[in-house]
């Protein structure tokens, strides 16, 4: 099952806004630091991250507990503010935006995928994935939610509650929500982290669709190597700062790099 490319992105796309925009980086931070509290209490989370994700792309980070991986991808997506430098998503710059304009972004421009799927019990399939649509003010178009569920191979399942689907079909539901508004990025949580095998490896050929066939960019925090392999490149995370990186790679490869990077912590402790 694929994504088939709904549009170039050329002309006057709002999603791409100006000339300049459309040949920006999707995500851009630059020394990106996030401290929580002060003195010898504070918690150094981000330590100066310089980070620039061309359009199209799919990126997997990874890192060992308590690495920043959490706090890079809240900072990224504008969810929490760093403590000093800035992130541009599409060419804009967000660092300085109210709560009231962070919103709205994160509405029109930005989509989520999480662990647990965030879907609304008491609405359908449909009214699920309209959501976003509705909160930022918007009417619907029930022609793009009917072919964002059929890319992701739910068009027969639009009238059903979440409770009627399986937790496959409930996160592929929270990936058609995520890409109604064809969103600038993607960010993605843990988004196989409660799914089996199988059914994770249908989500994650989703998102690769997602970049290869519509041009979306999808940022991916993860644990698992199997995931991160799916990605176009792997950022290792370590003490706040980005220590590694390595281009598209299989599960076994990713494994040992994790491994090499998690060891000295190990031998300190």
């Amino acid at each position: 099952m694929g994504l088939r490319r709904a549009r170039t992105g050329t002309g006057s796309d709002p999603q791409y806004g100006t000339p300049d925009a459309r040949h920006a980086p999707a995500v851009e931070l630059v020394d990106v630091r996030r401290q929580y509290g002060k003195g010898a209490n504070a918690v150094h989370a981000l330590r100066g991250i310089d980070l620039a994700l061309p359009r199209g792309t799919f990126t997997a980070v990874m890192g060992p507990s308590g690495s920043g991986k959490s706090t890079f991808l809240q900072c990224a997506a504008g969810l929490d503010r760093p403590t000093s430098g800035s992130v541009r998503l599409g060419g804009t710059d967000i660092t300085g935006m109210s709560e009231n304009e962070l919103t709205v972004l994160r509405r029109t421009r930005l989509g989520f995928v999480f662990q647990a799927f965030n879907l609304l019990p008491a609405l359908t399939v449909q009214e699920n994935v309209d959501l976003p649509v509705r909160l930022s003010g918007h009417r619907p178009d029930r022609r793009r939610t009917s072919e964002v569920l059929a890319q992701v191979g739910l068009g027969d399942k639009a009238h059903r509650r979440p409770s009627e689907l399986s937790g496959g079909q409930q996160q592929r539901v929270a990936i058609a929500r995520a890409l109604v508004a064809r969103p600038d990025v993607l960010f993605a949580d843990e988004p196989t982290g409660a799914l089996d095998t199988t059914t994770a490896a249908e989500t994650l050929t989703l998102l690769r669709d997602a970049v290869d066939t519509l041009r979306a960019t999808v940022v991916m925090v993860t644990h698992d190597p199997a995931a991160a392999a799916y990605a176009d490149r792997v950022l290792f995370l370590a003490d706040g700062s980005i220590a590694d990186s390595l281009p598209r790679a299989d599960a076994a490869r990713i494994a040992a790099r994790m491994t090499a990077l998690t060891a000295p912590a190990f031998a300190a402790a």
